[in-house]
């Protein structure tokens, strides 16, 4: 026996639905747009918000800063979990619970240009008159290591030119152990030593020819100045010049050939004209957030091929991606302000510097455990799995990061 339909309910039954509200007794507000009644900072029927641009400036500053620093109770309810909770903010977000949070994108932009601002504050790099000194304030003291070419050219055997070059090249490798997660010292550390070891060999080189001279009864040949001293490079097999021995890139028409050249030749009139690298480095550092910003969507994409089979969107990856990077900015600031500390407060505080100190390696560390703990309880596989992805991404990413420098290194010169 078929069942009964249910039966029809009667439309009077129905309740009606609840009246929109009004507008508060009196008030009488209507959206300057459309006339619609207004029962908020927004009005429901077309949209436009209550406030404009006509009205007290300071009104307006207060909304700007909120909008772009969004400084409230989020705040403090970011930070702790950021720093302390591996995987916890990432976790939350895709669960749902969002509005208590800082965005991931505006926590990443905020805390990324404070550690930028905090690493270009550490790090000075001083050349000029044949000498050069980096100096990284990276503990007790700043740490200042002379890597010029001032003393070689002094030295009168091959024995002095390699010894004073091995000792400015064990000091950076000192000084490189105490700025191990400051990014961009190291790399002009490693610049740095190259250009000993070319003035060393070259200063050896002239001295044998001195030698060679005297013994055959010659007069003793001049030094040979490099005129653009850190700014020559190769192309074809010979010294680049804009003029003789220009760029020329076959895939690149013409126009753009010549404005490549011009460019570089501009960067090498500022060097020149400063005696030092400092415009390249400051120019570098311009570009240094950019080129994280253009980084992080590729290391969202290394994610995702990662783990491929978890069935997970990109976006997911890509929020993985920017609160790893918002840690890792946050971590590098600590680091940046603990050895700040330490360096203003020593010697004068004997127990408190030894502190400091415990905080610099304790942060260090906690940087890369943290990043493997985040990993493995956002994605959830098992730890040979994830100690295995880990790694890789490990790798891949240095290796992009090393590109991105080296690009960021490019621009600089030719934005100089």
């Amino acid at each position: 026996m078929p069942a009964a339909e249910p039966p029809i309910p009667d439309a009077s039954a129905v309740p009606a639905a609840a009246p929109a509200p009004l507008p508060p007794p009196g008030s009488g507000r209507r959206c300057e747009n459309c006339g619609a009644p207004l029962y908020g900072e927004h009005c429901f029927a077309c949209g436009q918000p209550t406030k404009g641009l006509v009205r007290q400036f300071s009104s307006i500053l207060g909304d700007f800063f909120d909008t772009v620093f969004n400084i409230d109770s989020r705040v403090l309810r970011t930070i702790g979990p950021l720093l302390l909770r591996p995987g916890y903010l990432s976790l939350e977000y895709f669960a749902g619970r969002r509005v208590r949070y800082v965005t991931p994108m505006r926590l990443f932009l905020f805390l990324s240009l404070v550690g930028f601002l905090a690493i270009q504050a550490s790090v000075d790099i001083d050349e000029g008159n044949g000498d050069s000194l980096v100096k990284v304030d990276a503990g007790d003291t700043p740490v200042k290591v002379k890597v010029g070419d001032g003393d070689i050219e002094k030295a009168t055997t091959p024995e002095q030119v390699r010894k004073i070059a091995d000792d400015a090249v064990r000091q950076l490798d000192e000084a490189r152990k105490q700025v191990a997660n400051v990014p961009g010292a190291g790399a002009g550390m490693d610049i740095a030593k190259v250009r000993i070891r070319e003035q060393a060999d070259k200063q050896i080189a002239y001295l044998h020819t001195v030698e060679a001279a005297r013994k055959a009864g010659k007069p003793v040949p001049e030094r040979t100045e490099d005129k653009h001293r850190g700014f020559n490079f190769p192309v074809n097999g010979k010294l680049w010049d804009p003029k003789t021995n220009p760029i020329n890139f076959g895939w690149l028409p013409a126009p753009a050939n010549a404005a490549l050249n011009r460019r570089m030749g501009h960067a090498r009139q500022v060097l020149d004209a400063s005696d030092s690298e400092k415009p390249l480095w400051d120019a570098m550092f311009n570009v240094l957030p950019q080129t994280l910003i253009v980084l992080m969507p590729l290391f969202a994409l290394m994610l995702k091929v990662a783990y491929w089979f978890k069935r997970r969107l990109y976006m997911e990856h890509l929020i993985v991606a920017l609160h790893s990077h918002s840690f890792i900015s946050l971590g590098l600031v600590l680091v940046v302000g603990f050895n700040w500390l330490q360096g203003w407060l020593a010697p004068r505080a004997g127990a408190l510097n030894t502190t400091l100190g415990w905080c610099i390696a304790l942060t260090s560390i906690w940087i890369p455990v943290y990043l493997l703990l985040m990993q493995k309880r956002v994605y959830g596989q098992g730890w040979i799995m994830t100690l295995l992805k880990f790694f890789v991404l490990g790798i891949c990413y240095t290796v992009l990061l090393s590109i991105g420098l080296v690009g960021a290194v490019l621009v600089g010169l030719l934005t100089l």
